[in-house]
């Protein structure tokens, strides 16, 4: 069927939105029909892509207002007689038609300090436990197709916040590396408040809303980062802590490491292993319920599907004795 496309054409000097029927097939995404316009009816429309799988990140727009993957937006879930509005990412300059310069989150990723090892490990001994290894492992697939940066309205209304703001997907970069047991530098937090801007988000959660990879960003990076931003700069007892006794005397991690022991968050909401829970964010395991005599019911005992015949026959006798036992193989099935 043909369907009513708008797509906005341009460049940094200015632009409009034009009009185009398109033909669109069953189980095809917006990026297809990108493809198509451009084979059939505007050649000259630009636009960013690569994997088509939802794992690069290249083909950010926003459809409809809201900022999406054009290659992850199944044209399935618009109404069949709903136009369909393509537009270039709002917070960034535009280069051309649907490419933005997307500049200023790279320049933000050099400004974040990289992992530092401890000097005393040589590559090679790192060795982690695996519910650290769990902690961080969310904020790695991150795709960095910008959708969090441009939809978070500190920069995406304000773009003179740009300069002090680094924005959701470096504050989860931040937290990682805070949550990371081997990273040497102690100054994350102070860093993350100082530098990017961390107190200017005010947990509005629209960037956790348009994460492809469903990354909870801001209940399992801000706010536990703001917790510990909290802690260490504005509780007077922890300042006050700090003036009394030493740095080795307070930390849990070796003496001069400057690193904290990282605690579960309390605030609701947080969910997965920043809640202390397990990897798949579910309850932990729980064991079955005792009887009074603190031993297990029969019934937990007992299996639930019988066994099978035994391979070494019916007429074993236990004990086994002293001359071993003869195996017998089960007999073919007979149709």
């Amino acid at each position: 069927m043909e369907r009513h496309f708008r797509v906005w054409r341009g460049d940094s000097s200015g632009g409009e939105i034009q009009d185009f029927d398109v033909e669109v097939n069953e189980g095809e995404v917006v990026l297809d029909i990108i493809h198509r316009l451009q084979a059939t009816q505007t050649p000259d429309l630009a636009c960013r892509w690569n994997c088509k799988a939802g794992k690069c990140g290249s083909c950010s727009m926003e459809i409809n207002g809201k900022p999406r993957l054009g290659c992850m937006t199944r044209m399935s879930t618009f109404e069949e007689d709903e136009t369909v509005t393509i537009t270039p990412l709002r917070a960034f300059p535009i280069i051309r038609d649907l490419v933005t310069d997307v500049s200023f989150n790279y320049e933000k990723a050099r400004e974040t300090p990289a992992f530092a090892p401890p000097p005393d490990v040589r590559p090679g001994d790192y060795r982690m436990q695996q519910v650290d290894v769990e902690r961080s492992q969310e904020f790695r697939k991150c795709i960095e197709c910008f959708l969090c940066q441009n939809t978070c309205h500190v920069v995406r209304d304000h773009e003179e916040n740009k300069q002090a703001f680094s924005g959701p997907r470096y504050f989860i970069r931040a937290a990682e590396l805070d949550m990371h047991p081997l990273d040497d530098r102690g100054d994350r937090k102070e860093y993350a408040q100082a530098r990017q801007g961390l107190g200017y988000c005010n947990i509005t959660k629209c960037c956790t809303e348009v994460c492809p990879e469903h990354i909870k960003i801001t209940d399992n990076a801000i706010i536990p980062m703001k917790e510990r931003v909290v802690d260490r700069r504005y509780d007077p007892l922890v300042w006050l802590g700090r003036k009394i006794f030493r740095r080795d005397q307070l930390d849990s991690a070796p003496a001069g490491s400057g690193r904290e022991s990282m605690a579960p968050s309390t605030s609701a909401g947080v969910t997965g292993v920043a809640a202390g829970l397990s990897a798949s964010g579910a309850r932990p395991p729980e064991a079955p319920p005792l009887n009074v005599d603190g031993r297990l019911d029969v019934a937990e005992m007992v299996a639930q599907h019988a066994g099978g015949p035994s391979p070494f026959g019916d007429d074993q006798k236990f004990p086994l004795p002293e001359g071993g036992i003869t195996y017998r193989h089960p007999e073919p099935e007979k149709d």
